[in-house]
């Protein structure tokens, strides 16, 4: 269209840029020193011999009592022959928009990135962060990039060659509710009866929506008198909203509380299975607990009454179905970085081994292989005593998806009498329509629903169903 604007004389083209101010001088200790010094005032580049220019050890952070920035108080800050350097530093996305070009060649010193190494790696295949991220850091590193592109510093114009922004991570709010002029907290049930103030609560002393009173009395010195209006079974339930997870609404979540009380295993796992990584997703603690109880279920695998029970019997047909299932849906999952549709697919096999009672070697030991991206440290623990040996499961070769385990040997018909389902019957897979008609006729249970009445038409539908009307 803009050619064509072009040649019709309709108009011109023009592209603006637009880069988002920033201010790049920072009056902070930390960050890369610009490589300038004053002579007589007048503000003077260093020679390329002279560089880097590194950081000086300082005896405080803080700011000088003058107001000068924390370099101020360097010793011997400054060129040999006595000009001052530059107090500020640059801010954190200066080096940082530079980095994945420096990973190329970390260790050459005559240049930013050697040709050779640059036309070998390229360009970063995928980056994963999240909104702010974006604008804040990485339209930085595209900008620059463009720019040793112009000069012919690098081989490609852009910098990443997909961008995937995560979801932020919202907080999952409490409330308790004050009786005006009183320091008496009535319940989320009782509420409706009394005028009250909503108050944020610190979620760490809530357990599913349900309040601990003493750590609650302890929180804050006014609510060390706190008197409660309870639910019928004795507990203080809080309101709740989903919010932004901020300091001021006391709904942070420290993740090493969650670690110390669940294992760093539950932890990712929950993280995964909160909703597709590209979408908000609001933080919610009571499903910690159905991960948890997920990965308890996979020991059950493993362990009865702390029994090792693993085996090296053969597996079943139905055991290499669940496990196969499995391995398709989670590499298909990674790949499209669906990793909350992995997480269930994990709980929906293991629920099903646990039903087949398996404890083949054959089908747990993949099982494991296929979970630890997911759960790291418990997988590498399980596989470890597997083998009784030293080795480590990330060495391990990702099982293979066979798609002969999935097909059906054979089908289940419901025969129905007049839309009805009243039976099943379990046939081979490859029964012929007509031979699945014969069998539904015979069935013992078909004189009992047929009463003694004579068929008008049979519907079977292969592999689906079988249909009397009569």
């Amino acid at each position: 269209m803009n050619n064509y604007i072009k040649e019709q004389s309709l108009g011109d083209v023009k592209v603006n840029f637009r880069l988002r101010d920033a201010t790049f001088s920072r009056q902070r200790y930390w960050g890369e020193p610009f490589p300038i010094y004053y002579k007589e005032g007048i503000p003077t580049l260093l020679s390329d011999e002279q560089l880097p220019l590194q950081l000086p050890a300082i005896d405080s952070f803080l700011p000088t009592e003058s107001g000068e920035p924390p370099l101020g108080r360097a010793n011997n800050w400054h060129t040999k022959e006595g000009y001052p350097y530059e107090l500020s530093t640059m801010p954190g996305f200066a080096g940082s928009s530079a980095y994945y070009l420096r990973y190329m060649d970390p260790h050459n010193e005559h240049a930013l990135v050697g040709k050779e190494k640059n036309e070998y790696w390229r360009q970063v295949d995928l980056y994963i962060g999240g909104t702010e991220h974006a604008t804040g850091h990485l339209i930085y590193s595209r900008f620059w990039n463009k720019f040793l592109f112009d000069l012919g510093v690098v081989c490609e114009d852009e910098p990443f060659r997909k961008l995937v922004n995560q979801g932020m991570i919202q907080g999952r709010s409490n409330f308790v509710y004050r009786i005006k002029d009183t320091n008496t907290f009535v319940t989320l049930g009782k509420k409706e009866a009394y005028e009250t103030t909503e108050i944020h609560v610190d979620v760490n002393i809530v357990h599913n929506d349900v309040l601990d009173l003493e750590a609650f009395r302890k929180w804050r010195p006014e609510f060390a008198t706190a008197e409660f209006v309870l639910e019928e079974d004795g507990t203080y339930v809080c309101g709740w909203a989903v919010e932004k997870m901020s300091k001021s609404m006391f709904n942070v979540v420290n993740p090493d509380d969650i670690v110390r009380n669940y294992g760093a295993d539950t932890l990712r796992l929950y993280e995964m299975f909160l909703g597709p990584l590209e979408q908000s997703k609001p933080w919610d603690t009571k499903g910690i607990d159905g991960v948890h109880r997920f990965l308890k279920k996979l020991i059950g695998l493993f362990y009865q009454d702390e029994t090792w029970k693993v085996t090296d019997i053969a597996p079943t047909n139905e055991e290499l179905r669940s496990l196969h299932k499995l391995i398709r849906k989670v590499g298909q999952d990674i790949e499209q970085f669906s990793f909350n549709t992995s997480v269930s697919a994990f709980m929906i096999c293991v629920g099903e081994l646990q039903q087949q009672k398996t404890t083949s070697k054959q089908i747990l030991e993949p099982l494991l292989i296929v979970l630890s991206p997911f759960a790291p440290h418990l997988t590498e623990f399980l596989y470890q005593k597997m083998h009784e040996a030293e080795c480590s499961i990330v060495t391990a070769e990702w099982p293979k998806f066979e798609e002969k385990y999935l097909v059906e040997n054979t089908v289940k018909y419901p025969v129905s009498f007049n839309g009805k389902v009243r039976f099943t019957l379990t046939l081979p897979a490859d029964t012929s329509k007509e031979e699945v008609e014969k069998i539904a006729l015979e069935a013992p249970d078909t004189e009992k629903w047929l009463e003694d009445k004579t068929p008008k038409k049979i519907i079977v539908v292969p592999g689906r169903i079988v249909n009397i009307v009569f």
